[in-house]
């Protein structure tokens, strides 16, 4: 079902969360664990997960000796084909305390874009929550190119709760919520909820994070979470460190409401 309000999150049967490169990679590394304990934690409460990690560039990067994202396609794609193999093998280790496997599976937009790739993926998925696997999404960066990239993935993470069907979606970086401003500027105040259809006038939305390892931010993760609430999913924006008690239903971060009278079914939105 599709929470109407975060205390109806544990509620919720086939949940997406999104975790930022920043958060997950370089320093942040260890909160890979933590996160991990969250999504174990609705797991086992029976509630179909899928994890959609950034960070195959970031982690990565370490290995082939660069200081700062590479700006060539062709060096991106050396360092997501590193860092893939090595941020899967982080999350497994971690998923291993709690007897849980994760299946991998690397999408372009040309993947969403075509009926048949989409009806297979959307399949795999499907059969992948069926059998108690936790998916790990993230975008195919080493055969994407400029024109057929999702671009962040945020966006991304809110096609993928369409496909599937999601009730939720939870989008994580380093910020506890949106604001309206950027939140280190005075008079900054948290949007606690933002109504289906509200165009959030007046507030400054920046469109870069801030961490200079992802590609997303405020602006990315409010475009993916109206396109997630339209297909039926309701939609909750909080900081990585604060995974769990969003799971919980705890009251923080920035919700977003689903579509009235809406659900996501088969990867459509369709009437209730």
């Amino acid at each position: 079902m599709t929470p109407r309000t975060r205390a109806e999150i544990r509620d919720a049967k086939r949940i997406v969360v999104k975790v930022g490169s920043s958060s997950i990679s370089g320093e942040n590394a260890g909160q890979i664990g933590p996160l991990v304990d969250a999504l174990a934690g609705a797991h086992e409460r029976g509630a179909e997960i899928v994890l959609v990690s950034s960070g195959a560039i970031a982690t990565g990067m370490p290995y082939l000796r660069l200081d700062e994202r590479p700006t060539d396609l062709a060096t991106q794609q050396a360092a997501a084909s590193v860092g893939q193999n090595l941020l899967v093998f982080r999350y497994q280790d971690s998923l291993d305390r709690y007897g849980i496997v994760a299946g991998q599976v690397l999408l372009t937009a040309g993947d969403l874009e075509h009926s048949t790739p989409r009806s297979n993926a959307q399949r795999a998925m499907d059969r992948l929550l069926a059998l108690r696997i936790l998916p790990i999404v993230n975008e195919n960066d080493t055969v994407a190119t400029h024109e057929i990239r999702f671009g962040d993935n945020d966006r991304l993470a809110a096609l993928v709760a369409e496909l599937i069907g999601a009730d939720l979606l939870v989008l994580l970086s380093d910020v506890d919520a949106l604001y309206t401003k950027p939140p280190h500027l005075p008079g900054a105040e948290r949007i606690a909820q933002v109504p289906f259809g509200d165009a959030l006038a007046g507030v400054e939305i920046g469109s870069a994070g801030r961490a200079g390892v992802g590609t997303g931010g405020a602006e990315t993760k409010v475009s993916a979470a109206r396109v997630a609430a339209e297909a039926g999913a309701a939609v909750l924006i909080t900081a990585t460190s604060l995974v769990s008690e969003a799971l919980a239903g705890a009251e923080l971060g920035t919700w977003f409401d689903a579509a009235p009278g809406r659900h996501a079914t088969d990867g459509d939105a369709t009437l209730a």
